[in-house]
């Protein structure tokens, strides 16, 4: 679950992940160069324009009289360039957003090709809210960074040295007076950005609490509300909002500082270039001198936007960076050893499974699995049986490889199964669990998940053996009825599904964990009739909650503490009367066996 933040966190390599943001802007070089050209010929039309209207303001001033010619075609310049430079601001938007866009996208398939590549510990320490955050959040926060912000800046930088330049060649003691707010508006600046960027960094990490938090009620709010823990997941909820509302807060309230004491400085600079203005015209008594001072205050308003914009940037970079870190931190999470170079396959594989030695542990502190040993012969129906927290699952997860044992080997057919490629090993078995997965789309394509080339007719006789034809042929499309969150089948008619799928993908050998506990009598009739079939002729691990469903079992592991500490047939190990007596006769008296 994920938890409230108590104390604030810094970024832990801010220089680094812009580096890695830029590195992903490379590609889009071309792009950017013109979007930035283009930005820039639009700021330079915007600053050349205050100096034309000057030209066009000292015509009407002027003591030798007004000439309207010369006024007209000012004005028609003057609208031109606002014209081209409206032109030139649009393209430019259209380009950096074509930019964002692509880098969004590029960032999302980066994160989706990295979570195929992490091991399952990475996910039993993260929510998958946080996962989901940040392929979400976060890359959006980076996306709209780059679309509003980087053209931003370059013409915010232009325009901070280009607009004293232009006030320079009218009036180089008005031009002094305006850039007396730089010194303030950077020393405001730098002071926000570097108190300011540790609010951020936590804003976003709550950002993905929240998500992982609301992923997990709504993944299960029927047993929220079964257990009317309602008011409970509302308070902690409450909790992470609140921790969230405070950092945001925060983070927006310095970040807001900036704008106000930026014009707050302009607005007084405003005032001071018209008192000292008209003091040089009077003085001089230059009448001319009144358009350099209406096209002075033109400057200072536009001087003003620059220096806001970077306020504005500086919190938006802050927000960026601590997203991008969250982004690039789970990119360059250790990823399971590349074993593409592993080819070694079984040319006919007969089912023969051996644990030697096993031992394994989640954590170096924590060993779950001590010295393991047992053989499956081809085509031995294999059930696993123990209290919780005995090793069952761990067992699987071990075979399929999902972990890697700490110490010995398990082999398949004399071979181990570290010499061969993890994506070959799991193509050995069909695995049917306990908790059903089916995912959007039709009833076929779900079939044929495993086998994608799977024909119709070894779709429709699979689905024959594991006693679901009849129920998809009463759905209004059949076999091309589509499945969503919205449908309503039954949890047995998913299960059936799930049957009928590994049915399909027809591997010589299967992993059960048996999922009857949820249905009905006449359903687990047919669920268990399903799964005699599905393991006929294959070698099959079926981890057993019901101990009535297993007593055909050739050989039943009877696990305790990571340990086996009984292996027999049903029979035999009744009459050891050990501990899968012990076990067998809870569920009897509990009336469970039946």
């Amino acid at each position: 679950m994920p938890r409230p933040i108590s104390s604030v966190e810094k970024a832990k390599d801010f220089k680094g992940s812009l580096k890695m943001l830029l590195k992903r802007l490379k590609e889009h070089r071309v792009v950017i160069a013109i979007s930035l050209f283009f930005a820039c010929l639009a700021t330079v039309l915007s600053i050349v324009g205050p100096l034309v209207l000057n030209e066009m303001m000292k015509i009407l001033f002027s003591e030798t009289g007004i000439v309207f010619s010369e006024v007209t075609r000012y004005g028609i310049i003057i609208v031109c360039m606002y014209i081209v430079s409206a032109v030139l601001g649009y393209f430019q938007g259209f380009l950096m957003s074509k930019v964002s866009v692509g880098v969004s996208q590029k960032l999302r398939s980066e994160i989706s090709v990295k979570i195929n590549k992490l091991p399952l510990k990475y996910f039993d320490k993260h929510s998958y809210g946080d996962v989901l955050s940040r392929v979400t959040n976060d890359v959006d926060t980076v996306g709209n960074t780059l679309e509003r912000t980087l053209s931003s800046l370059v013409t915010s930088s232009i325009m901070i040295v280009g607009i004293p330049i232009a006030m320079f060649t009218m009036s180089w003691q008005l031009t002094l007076l305006s850039l007396l707010q730089i010194p303030l508006a950077l020393i405001v600046v730098v002071l926000v950005v570097k108190f300011n960027q540790k609010y951020f960094i936590k804003q976003q990490k709550l950002l993905g609490d929240v998500d992982g938090y609301i992923e997990e009620n709504f993944s299960a709010h029927n047993v929220v509300k079964a257990i009317n823990g309602e008011e409970k997941a509302q308070q902690t909820f409450d909790k992470i909002n609140d921790s969230l509302k405070v950092a945001s807060r925060k983070a927006q309230f310095f970040s807001g500082l900036m704008m106000p004491v930026v014009n707050f400085t302009s607005n007084i600079i405003y005032v001071l270039i018209c008192l000292v203005g008209a003091f040089i015209a009077i003085d001089t008594n230059n009448k001319e001198f009144l358009a350099t001072i209406i096209t002075f205050l033109t400057f200072s308003k536009l001087f003003n936007q620059p220096l806001s914009q970077i306020g504005s940037i500086s919190g938006t970079l802050q927000s960026t960076m601590a997203a991008a870190e969250r982004v690039f931190e789970f990119l360059n999470e250790e990823e399971q050893i590349d074993e593409s170079n592993k080819t070694l396959t079984i040319e006919n594989v007969k089912g023969k499974v051996e644990f030697r030695h096993v031992n394994f542990g989640y954590s170096p502190d924590k060993q779950i699995i001590y010295d393991f040993n047992f053989i499956a012969n081809p085509g031995e129906k294999i059930a696993i049986v123990g209290q919780t927290g005995a090793g069952k699952t761990t067992m699987v997860n071990l075979l399929m490889r999902f972990y890697d044992v700490t110490d010995g080997e398990i082999l398949i057919d004399d071979i181990p199964i570290n010499c061969m490629n993890r994506s070959y090993v799991r193509s050995l078995f069909g695995m049917v669990l306990q908790d059903t997965w089916l995912f959007e789309g039709t009833i076929k394509e779900n079939l044929r998940f495993g086998k994608p080339n799977a024909t119709d007719e070894e779709i429709v006789k699979a689905c024959k053996m594991a006693n679901v034809d009849h129920f998809i042929r009463t759905e209004p499309n059949g076999y091309d009825n589509m499945l969503s969150e919205e449908s309503s089948i039954s949890a047995g008619q998913k299960q059936l599904l799930t049957i009928a799928r590994a049915m399909v993908q027809n591997a010589p050998m299967l992993i059960l964990d048996e999922a009857t506990s949820s249905v009905d009598t006449r359903t687990e009739i047919l669920i268990q009739t399903a799964m005699d079939r599905l393991t006929k002729g294959r070698t099959s691990f079926v981890i057993a909650h019901r101990l009535s469903t297993i007593k055909n079992s050739d050989k039943i592991i009877v696990m305790k503490d990571g340990n086996i500490v009984e292996v027999g047939n049903h029979e035999d190990l009744l009459k050891k009367g050990g501990v899968y007596k012990e076990l067998y006769t809870s569920q009897f008296e509990s009336g469970e066996v039946f």
